[in-house]
Parts: C-alpha cells; structure tokens; sequence
C-alpha cells in the first residue's frame, strides 16, 4: 500500500501538476492540504477522471484538507480535530482504506511568534496529542500524515540558527512533537533515512530549491500496528521544480501486507 501526503497550496491554481504527479506516481492513497477552497470547489469530477475518489473538508482561500484513494471511494470517519467546537478551520480529515486508519492533518504555520497564532498552534498540537492517545488505544494500523509545520530536529532545518525563534522551530512546537512521537509513534521518513538530510519544502525565495535550502515539515506517524509493516519512505523532490509547483514535494510511505522482517535503511 502506497500511502502519500502532499502539501498542494491551492488544489485548483495547481491541479495541472497534481493530476500528473498521481499519474507518475500511482498512490493507493493520497493525503492533500492546503486546497485553499470553498467545499463546492473541490475538482472532485478531474480528481475522479484520474481515477481517485475523494473526501474533502475545504475552507475558502485558506487551509482546507482531502483524502483521495484511489478506484473506490474513501471511507470517511472524521471532519475536524476533536477538543474544541468553536474551531472553524478546516485542518484535519480521517478515513480507513483496507483496514488502515488514516488521518490527514494541516497543522498551524503558527508565525509571528509570540502571538495569539503562535498560541493557536500549541493548542491545536495539544489537541492532536489527546486525540492521537485515543488512536493508539485502538490497536489498529494508524497513519497520521501531513503538513505539521515543525522541524523536529536540527538535521531537519537547513540552517538551523536562522530559524530559532521562528514557529516551525520554536523549542515549544518541536517539544510538542517530540511528546507526540513518545506516545508511541514512529516518524517513517526519519525511521528509513537515520541521520540523512532530507527535505520536503524548499521556499520560492532566494533560489531555495536550486541550493537545496529546504524544511523537513511533511511527516508520516505510525502507530506500531503500522510500523511494523514499513517498507519505503521517500521524498518526490523532482516534483518541487515543475513548473508552477507548490513549494512542498510529495512524500510517500510503502506499507507491506505482512510485517517486514528487515528494513531498508540509509545512512
């Protein structure tokens, strides 16, 4: 299984690249973000001529959220994040395909810092952190994928000092995901490329993909029962410099059918 999550910033501005990209790439499951459209301008008939059906949770000009699978129609689950009902944005979407949970997520820029953004952000990762507990009791496959919006770690910054007090790598933001993953998730990207610098964002400033000055902030998060059946994880980067592309690259995981025995892994 072939499980992908893509930051597309703006599904209908970009839909050219998108349907190549599914074309070239065949995932049985695509997570999408950053559609920046109401929910009656979803190109669901394009989506579905590419062969994928959809389940969308859109949001005029900003945020918004899918999950596409491809020949056959999701099976929704969830439409928003639990924890606070007056919360209007459109950031998180669940479904289950062949028994695995999958949560889409866009988790906030959170920029300036500090601020009531900056504030907005941590809530929103306490939230996930309560829900993801609940995930985990299920014992069940579990993938949460998506725009997180922080840098775990140095290796995953190019340039680490010039980011310190921005949201994506403030010590708060990367504490809450390091108190994420210690409920007992596995960050796929990291977990098959220990110690590589790799990237999913290049910004369209200063030449940024060309220097490979780039952001690991696209991520996959395993609950063990998922885990255990990683086989592939890797970063579409030649997408990045398509003309009129997002700023992110997709990036994929592979699920095997069985529990992998050996994994592959790069220094």
């Amino acid at each position: 299984m072939k499980i992908a999550t893509y930051n597309v910033n703006g599904v209908n501005g970009r839909l050219e690249v998108l349907l190549r990209w599914l074309q070239e790439a065949e995932p049985d499951v695509v997570c999408l973000q950053e559609l920046k459209a109401p929910q009656e301008k979803f190109p669901a008939k394009a989506i579905e001529a590419a062969g994928y059906g959809a389940v969308w949770l859109g949001q005029k000009s900003w945020n918004g959220v899918a999950i596409l699978v491809r020949g056959q129609e999701p099976h929704l689950t969830r439409k928003g994040l639990p924890g606070d009902p007056e919360d209007v944005q459109s950031r998180y979407i669940e479904a289950i395909f062949d028994g695995v949970v999958i949560g889409g997520l866009y988790l906030p820029n959170g920029n300036p810092y500090p601020g009531p953004k900056f504030d907005y952000k941590l809530r929103w990762f306490e939230r996930l952190h309560d829900y993801a507990a609940e995930l985990l009791e299920l014992e069940v496959p579990v993938v949460l994928a998506g725009d997180y919006n922080v840098m775990p770690t140095e290796l995953d910054v190019y340039k680490p000092e010039r980011w310190t007090n921005d949201a994506l790598f403030r010590v708060e933001v990367r504490e809450a995901f390091k108190n994420l993953v210690d409920q007992g998730w596995t960050d796929a990207l990291r977990e098959l490329h220990p110690g590589e610098r790799i990237y999913t964002f290049w910004d369209y400033f200063r030449n940024a993909y060309a220097r490979d000055a780039g952001l690991r902030i696209d991520h996959f998060l395993l609950s063990s029962e998922a885990a255990a059946r990683l086989s592939n994880a890797e970063v579409d980067k030649h997408v990045r410099g398509w003309d009129h592309s997002s700023d992110h690259a997709p990036v994929w995981i592979e699920l095997s059918n069985k529990p992998v025995k050996k994994r592959r892994t790069k220094a």
